[in-house]
């Protein structure tokens, strides 16, 4: 059994894995991680069905053609040397990532900053969690996240602003359950849409988007005025500017008095506040101040350092924390120290390196827009798929095009990103991994190999230190191990610090290799970095911020607001979840969520194809109507790519609008308006093959557990014979509705494909069909044209628990035949809501639907 660490969200839960099989394994919760005791996501739990080597890049490539690892790394060595050499150092960059381990991103820092001696190394964590970063160096000096996953049971009040965490951070979520249940905790959660985390809160604020600064500032305006503010913290621990009290102002956030009195009164009576804020807050033009915003109320009220309280941040990658440490960002230098000449000279001296980046590099979007214009000129992308998820995403693509040298490393040979690489070099994926990662509490954990390397793949930190090698660094990148990156990282931190930076590991400097193999999680700071009110600012004491709420553009020709954000079951650009037939269910069509008025003010049909334009793209979505969504605005999920679909395509809506603090993307506001498609046809296919899709439509392809299912509409005319396979056939046609039905079964009567299109009818459920593809299956032609069993068996619905694979309809009926009346007594009998818990918000709406109903 091998103890590792969950390759998803920052959560940073810790697996237990139990190899079974040449590339299989056996996932369980490591019931000793302090993270999550045992718990999993349904990510997690699936992990098992990713570990394959299907679409795995397992040997270098240049131009297209496999290369030994000596040609590719000289190539890269010498591109990157020469580049520098005719053009400056800022001429070079590197995109980076979450994904990475810390002993990568170390030495990728490394390189770039302290020996190419640019600081144009950004990471895709600056879509994330950026503005979070700045808000915290800001109020607290240092990037520090005061909080622990302990202070939510401590907590008599939680807040989730922008935070859809049932779906996006199921663990915590569960430990939030656990604390309303145990303690009688009130909930608030603030966010435009009601998610299935708000419909389960005790109080739901649906705010209008970047209002979070407007609500916050208010907030604070009524806990002054109620006497409520810490005047003792204030005056021995908080710096305020001149004018802060008298230039504080509230705004429009888009609620009513009602409710936002009600928020304020939970807030003044319950004094243990801790509020978790995620990308909803980040993600905007404003994410910085909505941070500070927040901070500010912590700290004027003394809510913070203490167990129960604080201002915390939920990091959405697995590393995005250890990226963070060591420099990963273009904005920071390493180890947590900034660009001032002392911290400078400290980095330099350190590494022994002949230059430093003496300011910071370009953040992302503006990386993107220097390859565009020419000013980059080789870049290398390690672990990310910027073609999907970078704002304005055709602009970046273009920019990767027109780029003279590209270079990917990746585990996967077909990304959208990868198809614009001159070099492709095969990185390891989680489970042949072998290094550290830190959550968003600060606990750095272990990630550890499970299989051996496969092909000719490496780790990313060896990749990048052995091209460093070859660019004449031979001494400063001699590493024989993870441990020995990490031992000079620990060192670093501690170098010349002086009890100035929280971040502080130089206790494992000289960490043996036995003893880095045996890790046990380990949380810096401890549980309240800041229990002792000493903040990593010169003075000690932390700073209330100036924050104004930010003015609402307005666009008549794009009179709506998109927000975009993530499904439940399925992580980033889908390269690893699309593998799982288990998570492809849940959701298995990108969507746009639409509120009725709008939809029938516009003749939007619920189901339908719609079309969503911006200022800079358009993509197609399957229409979902939704009283959740608030009126005049959209919402789109991100995973979708050019692997998996023509429609999804949410990286090309957002434009390059960026906080002007933390360079951070604005995805949650964009200017954009929604039109009907207008397919003139409707159709599925399901295949034991994957299909390829050439025709001109729309289309989904999702893996089920027998093969795959293809959803497609289109406008005129469709070439059938495209995406049929060859064999015997049965047909079925209905000129009166357009309609056509196709089986095509081979010599032993096993169905391969069948194809159901229809111009104005309707088309069967798909799982029966879905089920017919396994081998044993040899199913009668009239029942396969049917589309349904001669004698079917109950529907089991929409998948709600995708780590059971129970569906909406099994739910209700069990609900109404045992007359069950709460979501632990529908667990009992169906074992639903009973792992992961991220669908539980989901089988209490199942309940109250179900009675109100009867009622």
């Amino acid at each position: 059994m091998v103890r590792t660490a969950c390759p998803y969200c920052g959560v940073g839960c810790g697996i237990a894995a139990t190899r079974t099989g040449e590339r299989s394994v056996l996932i369980k919760g490591d019931a000793t991680h302090p993270a999550n005791n045992g718990r999993l996501c349904s990510k997690g739990t699936h992990l098992g069905e990713t570990v394959s080597l299907e679409g795995r890049l397992l040997y270098p490539e240049v131009n297209g053609a496999r290369a030994s690892w000596d040609s590719a790394l000289d190539l890269v060595a010498q591109r990157f040397s020469d580049t520098i050499a005719q053009h400056g150092p800022d001429s070079v960059a590197f995109y980076v990532s979450g994904q990475l381990l810390t002993e990568d991103y170390y030495v990728a820092n490394k390189l770039m900053k302290g020996f190419i001696g640019s600081a144009n190394i950004d990471t895709n964590s600056r879509l994330c969690m950026a503005s979070a970063v700045a808000a915290h160096v800001r109020a607290f000096g240092e990037d520090v996240v005061p909080c622990s996953y302990s202070d939510l049971e401590a907590a008599e009040l939680i807040v989730l602003v922008g935070s859809n965490t049932a779906w996006c951070h199921p663990v915590v979520w569960q430990r939030i359950e656990a604390a309303r249940e145990a303690r009688g905790t009130k909930l608030v959660v603030i966010d435009p849409r009601r998610t299935e985390t708000a419909e389960r809160a005790d109080l739901h604020l649906p705010i209008r988007p970047d209002g979070d600064v407007a609500l916050f500032n208010a907030a604070l305006l009524d806990m002054k005025a109620r006497g409520l503010l810490d005047d003792a913290y204030l005056a021995n621990h908080v710096n305020a500017p001149d004018g802060f009290w008298d230039r504080l102002c509230a705004g429009e956030d888009g609620l009513d008095d009602t409710t936002r009195a009600a928020f304020f009164d939970l807030l003044s009576q319950h004094p243990k506040t801790i509020t978790l804020f995620s990308q909803g807050a980040n993600q905007s033009a404003s994410g910085t101040d909505k941070g500070n915003a927040i901070i500010n109320l912590h700290l004027a009220t003394g809510r913070i350092g203490q167990p129960g309280m604080g201002p915390f941040s939920i990091t959405g990658q697995p590393n995005a924390m250890g990226g963070r440490e060591v420099g990963g960002l273009a904005s920071m230098l390493a180890a947590h120290m900034g660009f001032s000449a002392e911290e400078c000279a400290a980095a330099q001296d350190f590494w022994a390196s002949p230059m430093i980046a003496r300011a910071p590099g370009l953040k992302a979007v503006d990386m993107f827009r220097a390859v565009h214009d020419g000013r980059i000129k080789a870049l290398w992308i390690m672990a990310t798929n910027p073609a999907v998820s970078m704002p304005d995403a055709g602009f970046v693509r273009a920019a990767m095009e027109r780029c003279d040298f590209v270079v990917v490393s990746d585990c996967m040979a077909e990304t959208d990103t990868t198809a614009y690489a001159h070099v492709k070099l095969p990185a390891l994926a989680w489970g042949e991994k072998d290094g550290t990662v830190t959550n968003s509490e600060r606990v750095i954990s272990r990630q550890r190999p499970i299989f051996p390397p496969p092909g000719e793949a490496r780790a990313d930190w060896d990749i990048v230190a052995d091209v460093a090698r070859r660019m004449g660094w031979a001494d400063a990148f001699a590493y024989p191990s993870a441990a020995a990156v990490f031992r000079e990282y620990a060192a670093q931190t501690g170098f010349r610090n002086g009890g100035r930076r929280v971040l502080d590991l130089s206790q494992w400097a000289r960490i043996s290799d036995a003893d880095y193999a045996a890790w046990a999680p380990w949380q810096w700071g401890g549980a309240a970095p800041y229990a002792d009110a000493h903040y990593s600012t010169p003075d000690g004491k932390a700073r209330l911020v100036p924050v104004t709420p930010p003015a609402q553009d307005t666009d008549p020709a794009f009179p709506l607001r998109l927000n975009t954000g993530r499904t439940r079951d399925h992580w980033h650009t889908m390269t690893r979840t699309a593998l799982s037939p288990k998570l492809s269910q849940h959701r298995r069509e990108p969507w746009v969520e639409i509120h009725p008025d709008d939809a029938a003010t516009l003749g939007i049909a619920n189901h339908s194809i719609a079309s969503i334009s911006t200022p800079t793209g358009s993509s197609l979505y399957r229409v979902s109507v939704s009283e959740g969504q608030r009126r005049g605005e959209l919402f789109v999920p991100m995973h979708w790519t050019d692997q998996i679909s023509s429609g999804g395509r949410t990286g090309r809506l957002p434009g390059q609008k960026v906080d002007p603090i933390s360079g951070q993307p604005a995805f949650k506001n964009t200017p954009a308006v929604i039109a009907p498609y207008g397919a003139d046809w409707r159709a599925f296919l399901v295949s034991v093959e994957r299909p390829d899709i050439t025709a001109d439509c729309y289309w989904t392809r999702v893996r089920g557990e027998h093969g795959w299912l293809t959803e497609l509409a289109g406008q005129g005319a469709i070439d059938i014979e495209a995406l049929l396979p060859k064999g015997e056939r049965i047909e079925a046609r209905d000129g009166a509705r357009g309609s056509l039905r196709v089986a095509v079964r081979d010599d032993t009567g096993c169905l391969q494909a069948a194809l159901f299109l229809t111009r104005s009818g309707s088309l069967p459920p798909r799982e029966w069909i879905l089920a017919q593809l396994r081998p044993e299956e040899q199913p009668k032609g009239a029942e396969l044209l049917a589309g349904r069993a001669a004698t079917p068996a109950p529907d089991a619905g929409p998948v709600v628990c995708v780590c059971f694979d129970i569906g909406a309809y099994s739910i209700t009926r069990a609900i109404r035949d045992q007359a069950l009346t709460s979501v632990e007594a529908v667990g009992k009998a169906l074992n639903a809501g009973t792992n992961c818990g991220s669908c539980r918000p989901a089988i209490a709406r199942l309940i109250e639907e179900a009675h109100a109903s009867v009622a």
